[in-house]
């Protein structure tokens, strides 16, 4: 990356994406809806069982102009999900503007670890413990999307529920390999705790992307 496209990167004129496309969301509270996903490359919370561990280095998939990218975006669907990576390492000023401007809802997926940019109508929090969400954005989050690997997952996604405002949507998902032994537990627990939902990722099993 020179020294031109650095500066073009931090002020979000420019963003690494990695792919983006059109597909239906596969998790949580809008499963099902059409929507247009802009997956931005660069991540460095590293969760172990990470699906796209492609996404973690930025310098990997090519710098693309965001409002180009947006108009793409804007011309298949009005619902557009930001994700990664770590979208919030970048600046989505401008993107999210430009989606505005075409008349766009924009949703994102994010640990929290990075602060808040752009204009966002629907925040997915997923926090991870090697990189924990910033306080601010717990009173922000529209729905707590956390996965569960192993038991102490059940206790980090209660200690992460109280502090997320009361109208947050509270969702459980087990992680991909362990979903044969983790759903079981995953029922058993909402049937104790009936605030929360589960999560099930329906575009695998639907077999898009």
């Amino acid at each position: 990356m020179n020294k031109e496209e650095d500066i073009l990167l931090k002020e979000g004129k420019m963003l690494p994406v990695m792919e983006h496309f059109y597909t239906l969301q596969g998790e949580g509270a809008h499963t099902g809806k059409a929507s247009y996903f802009i997956r931005l490359g660069g991540c460095d919370v590293g969760c172990h069982w990470c699906d796209v561990k492609e996404s973690w280095d930025p310098n990997l998939h090519p710098l693309m102009n965001a409002e180009e990218i947006a108009e793409t975006a804007a011309k298949h669907c009005k619902t557009i999900v930001l994700t990664g990576g770590e979208p919030l390492m970048w600046n989505l000023d401008i993107l999210t503007g430009k989606l505005k401007e075409l008349g766009c809802t924009i949703h994102i997926e994010t640990s929290g670890a990075y602060p808040m940019s752009g204009q966002i109508d629907w925040i997915t929090l997923s926090p991870k413990k090697t990189g924990l969400p910033k306080e601010e954005i717990y009173e922000k989050a529209s729905e707590l999307k956390v996965i569960i690997f192993n038991q102490h997952d059940f206790t980090f996604a209660q200690e992460q529920a109280a502090k997320v405002s009361k109208n947050c949507k509270l969702y459980m998902q087990s992680e991909w390999s362990k979903r044969d032994e983790m759903y079981p537990k995953i029922t058993d627990f909402i049937l104790a705790h009936p605030e929360w939902q589960a999560s099930v990722q329906t575009h695998k099993y639907l077999n898009i992307p």
